[in-house]
């Protein structure tokens, strides 16, 4: 290699560690300032913006006037890290009671929300199963469980999803038939589900067309919050598995719609009957 691939190579190199380290910042500090990147990194305010720009797009933060944050909102989901930590115990709840809708013999089709997971460590208990799933943490947890034949939902790397999203995850979604979905949502919010990418909204379309039935599992907080990007209305899942945090008046609302709800009781966290 010449000396000037060599110096170009540094470069994308000095940027990539460059980006890294203003995701880390912006991660575990929720927000940072772009003056503040310019003069912590020696670089120009329109390298950051660039730098930003990208890893806006990548799902790792949002941009916002002076600087960046990682803290949630209708345009951002946060983190994973952050939504793997987000109501742990209430997820793996809701995983458990929508495991028992499960037939041996189904194909499945599991999204990449954190909530859904979960699903994964009941599936051996519910085999044989053939998965389909876009996420890269279902994908490894399934890869050797023995009685689910996996099936990778390729497409476009998003590493702040850890998962493949976009129109080639779409298209592969669309080459199959699954006998139930089981997914989640960042918000619902008057009787509509919305989500932070267009990406996500793609796949997750798909996934619904691709499905015979369709179970949505929604820990109580995603009915305060908003989404930018309307998916689908609660009327177009099957079921939908809430915990007992949700408004009593919320639950009936959904029922009056026809919406099949079933909560689940969420267990004392101090160990008390």
């Amino acid at each position: 290699m010449t000396d000037e691939g060599d110096g170009r190579a540094d470069r994308v190199d000095v940027r990539e560690r460059r980006r890294r380290e203003i995701r880390d910042l912006v991660v575990a500090g929720g927000f940072v300032r772009a003056a503040d990147l310019a003069d912590t990194f020696g670089v120009s305010l329109m390298t950051v913006h660039r730098d930003l720009d990208f890893l806006q797009s990548q799902g790792w933060l949002r941009k916002v006037r002076g600087g960046a944050t990682a803290l949630p909102s209708a345009q951002f989901h946060g983190s994973v890290a952050e939504r793997m930590t987000a109501m742990a115990q209430t997820k793996q709840q809701l995983a458990r009671a929508a495991a028992r809708l499960l037939v041996p013999g189904q194909t499945v089709l599991l999204d990449d929300s954190t909530t859904c997971l979960h699903l994964t460590r009941e599936f051996a208990a519910h085999a044989p199963l053939t998965v389909l799933t876009n996420s890269l943490p279902a994908i490894t947890a399934l890869a050797k469980e023995p009685g689910v034949s996996l099936i990778a939902l390729g497409g476009s790397y998003f590493p702040a999803y850890d998962a493949f999203m976009g129109l080639h995850t779409a298209d592969s979604v669309a080459a199959f038939r699954a006998d139930v979905l089981f997914m989640s949502t960042t918000a619902v919010t008057r009787g509509r589900c919305y989500h932070t990418s267009p990406e996500t909204v793609q796949v997750k379309r798909a996934m619904m067309a691709a499905a015979t039935r369709r179970v949505l599992l929604a820990d109580h907080t995603k009915f305060t919050r908003d989404g930018l990007y309307a998916l689908a209305p609660l009327t177009d899942f099957d079921v939908v598995v809430v915990d007992d945090g949700l408004a009593r008046d919320e639950v009936r609302a959904m029922r009056e719609r026809g919406v099949e709800v079933q909560v689940v009781e969420r267990a004392d966290p101090s160990g008390s009957p």
